[in-house]
């Protein structure tokens, strides 16, 4: 059922003062603001200092009694914000101005930061599920293979000067030469062995902003969806990518997708992983769903394919 913000709702927006190639971002932000304190929110505006503080500032506004903490940054941004408030009843809202925005791109909100603010104000609260990657909660997805291997090599100065231009090269660059690993994989007590290249464990449907890897996603079912994609090189993966676009799974024995509650990744030889576009670590690694664990705060124009029953 949904849930209405409270009339003089309060509201804590954290930025990343260096996300994407924002300028003047306080003042951009502040105006984003004054839209929502001219219908009577507690609207508050503060940066974060380091690594990880956006998840101390939004686990401290929980304690605080605050509705609503507004991801103002990157994907980045966003999975510190929901690692403080999953398990509390504060809701999580985006304000894009990072470099691929993707939770906002599912939400099919606009990249302009006053329309964003303003599709807001009639929004409603909904809970969602998150995924967990060890002890690190995740939003959009997790990434096991190659990807992991190209977020791990991203460079933070490069990624701030090229954007996501930065993962288009790395990925170019580490495809030539990738080869599968031979790993075990269980899910929900199904197992698979067999040369890895890539896992996506996705909560959402959207792939780096653009592409659907777990096209069947849904935010609210309690699971979470699971594409393998198998094979010795990266240099057959369009092939298996084909099958994934065009949903074919079943007639490409190089693909699997499962929807699944627990996901076991463990092998002789070490992959790596990351969340939400950030590099985590490596296998073995245990992969779960949380179900209901997240408040978010949902616009009206939201894409109703990622809700169960298409109902936000």
């Amino acid at each position: 059922m949904a849930v209405l913000l409270p009339h003089q709702a309060r509201v804590l927006i954290l930025f990343n003062p260096f996300a994407g190639q924002a300028y003047n971002l306080k003042q951009t932000l502040e105006s984003a603001a004054d839209i929502w304190r001219s219908k009577g929110w507690d609207v508050e505006v503060r940066p974060t200092k380091a690594p990880g503080d956006a998840t101390v500032q939004a686990r401290a506004a929980a304690e605080q009694g605050y509705d609503v903490v507004v991801a103002a940054g990157g994907d980045g941004t966003v999975n510190e914000v929901v690692n403080g408030l999953v398990g509390t009843h504060v809701a999580l809202a985006v304000l894009p101005v990072g470099t691929v925005n993707i939770w906002a791109r599912e939400l099919g909100l606009p990249m302009d930061l006053h329309r964003v603010a303003n599709a807001f104000l009639t929004a409603q609260l909904e809970q969602i599920d998150v995924g967990k990657a060890g002890q690190r909660f995740f939003l959009l997805m997790a990434g096991v293979g190659f990807d992991g291997a190209v977020t791990a090599k991203i460079n933070p100065l490069e990624k701030k000067r090229l954007g996501v231009f930065a993962y288009v090269k790395q990925t170019l660059q580490l495809a030539w030469n990738y080869q599968g690993v031979r790993s075990f994989i269980c899910i929900d007590g199904t197992r698979i062995r067999g040369r890895i290249l890539l896992i996506v464990i996705g909560n959402s449907q959207l792939y780096g902003g653009i592409v659907k890897l777990t096209a069947d996603a849904i935010v609210n079912d309690g699971l979470l969806d699971v594409c393998v994609i198998k094979g010795r090189s990266m240099l057959v993966a369009p092939l298996r990518l084909l099958s994934v676009f065009t949903r074919r799974y079943n007639r490409d024995p190089k693909v699997v997708y499962y929807r699944a509650r627990q996901v076991q990744i463990k092998g002789k030889k070490l992959l790596p992983v990351q969340v939400d576009g950030d590099y985590l670590g490596t296998t073995p690694m245990n992969f779960e769903v949380v179900p209901q664990g997240l408040w978010v705060l949902v616009p009206k124009s939201v894409d109703k394919s990622l809700w169960k029953d298409g109902n936000p």
